[in-house]
């Protein structure tokens, strides 16, 4: 292996260079004595990281500079930020405590040192680490926003500078961002960035796509550059002669964007016609602000024609992190749709800065957004957090990152909610006692049920009954996590009061059958009937459920029963993990013969030869093999990445893999016998199922093959597409919805 050669007098230069940029990144925030403060951090971070380096070779303070970069430059944040992000890694990974830190820099700058840094040292196993550290991250989030924007210009950089880390590492770093911190960025505000994240996460999790998606656009760019001049041109001209001053431009879509259409409207890039949006920038005084949007607007749409259904007024009800704009989408010269952006500098500012942006303009009038509104809730939220750090997050992710919709109460005050609300959780919005004694709601005066899912505008009147209280079957239904967590503490209030009869009830029945009541035997009968605490065994009692007969096959049972709850040792999981990854971090490789160890195709994703894969070690079940784009993948490795294997594809025998065929097309006489002869004839594959609709001329057909590899499945799809009458033809994954069970 080749020695690498250090420079160390270039790289000083180097690290003088980068660290002057930062200063005038700062610049525009600086105020008497910050420049020392920076240079004090700066020296701190320089001495504690002098002999570290990252996977590229480069001296690892260049990362340290490069987070305060983005967080002076992209975010806009100040000083104490700026002095956070030096020394965001020194607890971690050197011996500087966060002590010194509070000595050196005070109590504040100590406290968000302390968000940034990852919990450590040994915990369960059916825990997730990851979704602990983003809660503890989240609780300083409570007390101190720029936590969380720190946290975000730091994970910019590591998706930025990605390439020298293993495979398996970019993928779990990938679907992280993905699931968590790209929302997280959009909910506050930070659109530039999370556009972004979500293209690198991309780049490292569909790298085929993602190439090609790029190339697409970088050939085009030069007719779409013209058609932006022919587009913004008259525009140009009357927002003169009106008198309004502008700034016209065209935005390129985002790469994730433009990819997730094609996913979620089936079609290829040809079809994609909004790679752009066109945005119009106001420099208006604040008392014109809105006027002068809409005179904007009236403009647009005197020269071209308005879609009705695409229009969006953030400007008179601005999205909860703050975002206010006017959205339209107009048919273009060329016939297609051409998406227009309305805003002024300040909404603008805030739509790039995001939150830092916000406080900036808080002090002027009619400026507070819904961001406060958000932030309060985290804090609710925050107060009573699930126990399970997983369940946290799922409630987290559902609430805080879902787009909202505006409710109105029978009084016309205004009620913010996530989209997929019910009745119900409006009602556990409005107050804990009138959601526990809810029994039915009027919606713009008509009687619905408490499931009822809400519709933006809506008006709603909920009705009590003091005979009313939570049910079980609720939890089915209610979206908000204010609503899950106080039905589920009044469930678990009310259990509780039922297990205590059943206590008694059980003490009495094992009294008789002369079985001592004590800790060990109740471990034993939960163990025994397959209940998961002595809670639940008084509670099953108490409902009639377990009686006098179940009791005596108890004890007439010759088991000897540990006293341990069912589940699977953690020896073994750990074992397991141990065993697959080796001393050496090896690939798992999925095969006939070098396969040593037990693996199962994951249903939902159904892998095939040659998909991109990798492995999960799961509770008890061993290893799943999953694709990497499958639906579930982000979730498994931002929540466990530490069970994440590597895994690749062993060189096959002619084995068959079972996988779906969506297929479209004008209806034709004959048309399924063209196919099956494709399928059967030419390609010797063996069908599993086949199911026909047509519609108004229109075939559309779901075909279960049997198929080796990925290439043998391309040659049959592209030959597929030859058939007469077939319009598209893709590859589908069951219809296996459920998470796969990390436990």
């Amino acid at each position: 292996m080749k020695e690498l050669v250090i420079d160390i007098e270039a790289e000083k230069k180097e690290i003088l260079k980068r660290y002057r940029a930062l200063l005038r990144a700062c610049k525009p925030t600086m105020q008497k004595g910050d420049k020392r403060m920076i240079r004090i951090a700066f020296d701190m971070a320089l001495q504690s990281h002098q002999n570290m380096r990252r996977k590229s070779g480069e001296p690892y303070i260049y990362h340290p500079i490069a987070v305060a970069q983005i967080a002076a430059q992209e975010i806009g944040l100040g000083t104490t930020s700026i002095v956070c992000a030096l020394l965001h890694d020194v607890v971690e990974d050197t011996d500087i405590a966060l002590d010194d830190i509070e000595r050196e820099f005070g109590k504040k700058v100590a406290k968000i040192i302390d968000g940034l840094t990852k919990i450590s040292g040994v915990f369960d196993y059916n825990s997730s680490l990851q979704a602990e550290n983003f809660r503890k991250m989240l609780l300083t989030l409570a007390d101190d926003v720029r936590v969380i924007l720190i946290k975000l210009a730091d994970r910019l950089h590591n998706m930025r500078t990605m390439d020298f880390m293993p495979r398996d590492k970019q993928l779990k770093i990938s679907s992280e961002t993905v699931y968590l911190y790209a929302p997280l960025a959009h909910r506050l505000g930070l659109y530039a960035l999370k556009s972004e994240l979500e293209d690198l996460a991309m780049k490292y999790m569909e790298p085929v796509t993602y190439k090609f998606i790029a190339q697409q656009l970088n050939e085009k760019k030069a007719e779409r550059e013209n058609f932006i001049r022919g587009f913004i041109t008259p525009i140009n001209e009357i927002l003169n002669e009106q008198g309004l001053d502008a700034d016209l431009y065209g935005r390129p879509k985002s790469i994730h964007s433009i990819w997730t259409k094609m996913r979620k409207k089936d079609i290829p890039f040809d079809e994609v016609y909004d790679l752009f949006a066109i945005r119009i920038i106001l420099n208006s005084k604040p008392e014109s602000e809105k006027s002068d949007c809409w005179k904007a607007y009236s403009i647009v749409t005197d020269l071209y024609h308005p879609n009705p259904d695409r229009l969006r007024d953030w400007i008179s009800s601005p999205r909860a992190n703050g975002y206010e704009s006017l959205h339209t989408t107009v048919m273009g010269p060329r016939g297609q749709w051409v998406e227009v952006q309305i805003r002024t500098n300040r909404m603008n500012e805030i739509a790039e800065k995001g939150f830092a942006a916000h406080w900036k303009y808080k002090e002027e009038p009619n400026t507070d957004s819904g961001l406060d509104q958000w932030i309060q809730k985290v804090r609710e939220l925050l107060s009573n957090p699930e126990a399970n750090a997983l369940d946290f997050l799922d409630d987290f992710k559902m609430n805080l990152f879902s787009d909202e919709i505006f409710i109105f109460t029978p009084k016309g005050a205004l009620i913010q909610l996530p989209v997929e609300a019910t009745a119900l959780d409006f009602a556990f919005e409005i107050h804990t006692d009138i959601g526990a004694s809810c029994i039915g709601a009027k919606v713009n005066h008509k009687l619905v049920p408490l499931s009822y899912k809400l519709q933006n505008g809506d008006q709603v009147e909920i009705i009590t009954s003091g005979k009313q209280s939570p049910k079980e079957d609720w939890l089915s239904f209610v979206v908000t996590a204010k609503a899950k967590s106080k039905i589920k503490s009044s469930l678990k209030e009310e259990k509780r009061k039922i297990a205590e009869q059943g206590k008694e009830i059980l003490e009495r029945k094992l009294k008789s059958l002369k079985v001592t009541y004590n800790t060990d035997n109740l471990y034993k009968l939960s163990y025994y009937f397959k209940l998961p605490s002595t809670l639940d065994l008084f509670y099953t009692v108490a409902q009639g459920k377990i009686d006098i007969r179940h009791l005596k096959e108890f004890v007439a049972s010759e088991k000897v029963i540990e006293n341990k709850p069912e589940k699977v040792d953690n020896g073994y999981n750990e074992e397991l993990l141990k065993k697959v990854k080796g001393d050496d971090n090896d690939t798992l490789l999925i095969g006939e013969d070098l396969q040593k160890l037990d693996y199962k195709l994951s249903s939902c994703c159904n892998p095939i030869p040659g998909d991109d894969v990798f492995g999960f070690v799961t509770v008890g079940d061993g290893i799943k093999i999953h694709r990497t784009n499958c639906p579930n993948a982000a979730k498994l490795m931002s929540n466990y990445g530490y069970r994440i294997v590597k895994a690749k594809w062993n060189s096959q025998k002619e084995l068959a893999f079972l996988t779906g065929l969506h297929i479209t097309g004008f209806d034709d006489v004959g048309l399924i016998n063209k196919i099956t002869t494709v399928i059967s004839s030419d390609f010797k594959v063996n069908m599993r199922s086949i199911t026909v609709d047509t519609d108004d001329g229109i075939f559309e057909g779901s075909i279960m093959v049997y198929v080796n590899n990925t290439k043998h499945l391309d040659n049959l799809i592209n030959k597929l597409k030859e058939v007469v009458g077939v319009t598209s033809v893709t590859r589908f994954d069951s219809n296996a919805e459920d998470l796969v069970k990390a436990s």
